[in-house]
């Protein structure tokens, strides 16, 4: 990849462009708080051709609602179990509106 095609994606959220300690420093946590909530499978960072570990901006999201969750007292593999749920909700109600707006598209026009 050339410079050129990664100044490119600076606005893909999935584009790993942030290393642990500039995702640390940007969320005001630590890294051991990033290694964390990658070993409770929050979220699985990339790593470079070096081996370090490099977080895409959807990443740091899902790390900053975690790190609320922990910051008001909840432990984190809980605040980490809670954010995958709540992720899981989310998605369970788009294909519910979807499925419901199809239904509602296939029925015949009331007479």
């Amino acid at each position: 990849m050339t410079a050129d095609d990664s100044f490119g994606r600076l606005d893909d959220d999935d584009y790993p462009a942030y290393t642990m300690g500039r995702a640390a420093e940007l969320l005001g946590t630590t890294q051991g708080f990033l290694r964390a909530i990658g070993e409770a499978r929050l979220i699985t960072p990339l790593r470079s051709a070096g081996g370090h570990r490099r977080y895409s901006r959807y990443q740091l999201r899902i790390a900053a609602r975690a790190r609320a969750l922990v910051d008001q007292g909840t432990p984190i593999e809980a605040a980490c179990r809670i954010v995958i749920l709540e992720d899981q909700l989310e998605d369970a109600q788009r294909i519910n509106a979807e499925y419901r707006r199809a239904a509602e598209a296939s029925r015949p026009p009331a007479a």
